[in-house]
């Protein structure tokens, strides 16, 4: 298929799920601040064809495991005695031991001016790797390295298993293990839009968040666990699928074991889908986070108002942190400090058309507005000490093609600040930390996992 084919069906995918944030917009200008403006993607192949044999990185991909599920019902409680963790989850350090919780200072990084290659006027080709890295900006002191390329993949969530490998999931349905060398094949196959995915600590279990079938306005998620080459499903019953990523995506654990899950809302604001702005009664799982026992499936809320938590973060004294996406109709997209049972806004806008906020709710203040139609996604918290002055600050990453975004945000302990940190990809969706402490970016228009590492003598 020629480029231009690539570029057309991208265009038409692009346009058609555009109107509900994240997705990156493809066209028209380049560097114009309007919030109206966007940024032309790279290439990304959306439609399943590929015209070469290599489809797996330059090696042969190995055996695939079939996706089978064996559910478990979920029993919704609104209070449960968690589990203890596996007597083999590692002790979380000390405090008295634990790096300082400082916040991390550096000059900001601008986006770099857009410049024309073989396959566009403003970005280098999708598997010119050196060029990527040349273009993506960093602190001094940091270095950058491309470190594979999943070809023809629309990449959504990352995460290092107990084996030390990186494992990526693909918006396709694959989860695929990276080696050292970059290398990659399947992990696991079948899914449906998976958007998260998290190591428990201390076991073999991949938990991920994907769908179970695609509705706008009834559809269905999960989180289920791959152990043993197979999956089961733990939480059902999940709402998605108002728009292009909307539903259950990042998972994190507290040290004492338990699991949250971000998810997202039903609608823009609250509304039933088709109605005529009709308010609709929320679904008990969705717009916010829900806390799970790992073990039991058993499941709470532990906060509201979130419309679309992609991110959630937990910081070393198991304080929560999540990205949101704002309504469509243009206010700025939010990172929130998450306040146990609190309310954080959805969907009480302020709005021509949005619901007055039921008399007695307060509501969370937002702790950083990130640019209109930015689409913060991915976020992590750094517990390592490769970098320094930076344990228990936070990145997040900004998705959309808006010239405001395609960037990864610093922030310090408890939410502070929110600096450009690094900047020049195409579609950053989701950021993790390795065991040797580097800061790992998934690009989603690309396929690219691009590498960030301290260097004091750089």
């Amino acid at each position: 298929m020629k480029p231009t084919t690539h570029f057309i069906i991208l265009l038409l995918a692009l346009f058609a799920l555009a109107a509900c944030s994240p997705t990156p917009l493809v066209t028209p200008t380049a560097v114009s601040t309007a919030p109206d403006q966007t940024a032309e993607q790279p290439l990304s192949t959306v439609d399943g064809t590929d015209d070469s044999d290599d489809t797996s990185g330059g090696f042969q991909l190995a055996s695939q495991p079939t996706a089978t599920s064996t559910p478990i019902p979920p029993t919704a409680t609104a209070t449960f005695t968690p589990t203890p963790a596996p007597t083999d989850t590692p002790v979380p350090t000390p405090t008295a031991t634990r790096p300082p919780a400082v916040m991390a200072t550096f000059t900001a990084v601008e986006q770099p001016p857009y410049a024309a290659s073989d396959c566009s006027d403003k970005y280098p080709c999708n598997e010119d790797l050196p060029a990527w890295e040349e273009r993506v900006q960093v602190p001094d002191g940091f270095s950058v390295q491309a470190v594979t390329r999943l070809v023809d993949e629309q990449l959504t969530s990352l995460a290092f298993g107990p084996d030390g490998q990186l494992y990526v999931a693909a918006q396709g349905g694959t989860i695929f293990v990276v080696d050292e060398d970059g290398q990659y094949e399947p992990f696991f196959t079948g899914l449906t839009a998976p958007t998260g995915i998290t190591w428990r600590p201390g076991t073999e279990q991949l938990f991920v968040s994907s769908r179970l079938f695609e509705d706008n306005a009834n559809g269905e998620a999960q989180v289920g666990i791959i152990e043993n080459g197979r999956l089961r499903t733990l939480i059902d019953g999940l709402p998605c699928c108002y728009a292009f990523m909307h539903g259950p995506h990042a998972i994190v654990f507290d040290q004492a074991g338990m699991g949250y899950v971000g998810v997202g809302a039903k609608a823009d604001h609250g509304e039933i889908l088709g109605s005529g702005n009709q308010q609709a009664e929320p679904h008990p799982y969705e717009a916010g986070i829900l806390k799970f026992d790992p073990d039991t499936g058993q499941v709470e809320r532990f906060a509201d108002g979130l419309r679309n938590p992609y991110g959630v973060g937990i910081d070393s004294q198991d304080n929560l942190y999540a990205t949101d996406n704002g309504p469509d109709f243009g206010p700025p997209d939010e990172f929130h400090a998450i306040v146990p049972g609190g309310h954080h806004g959805y969907p009480y806008y302020d709005c021509a058309v949005c619901f007055p906020k039921p008399e007695g709710l307060e509501l969370i203040p937002t702790t950083f507005e990130f640019p209109p139609h930015s689409s913060p996604t991915g976020m992590t918290v750094y517990l390592a000490d490769q970098f320094p002055d930076f344990y228990d600050n936070m990145f997040a990453t900004l998705w959309s093609a808006f010239a405001d975004a395609q960037r990864i945000v610093h922030f310090g302990p408890n939410g502070t600040g929110g600096t450009t940190f690094a900047t020049g990809f195409a579609a950053p969706i989701d950021v993790t930390v390795s065991p040797a402490g580097d800061l790992y970016v998934a690009d989603w228009a690309t396929g690219i996992v691009f590498k960030i590492s301290y260097d004091a003598n750089e």
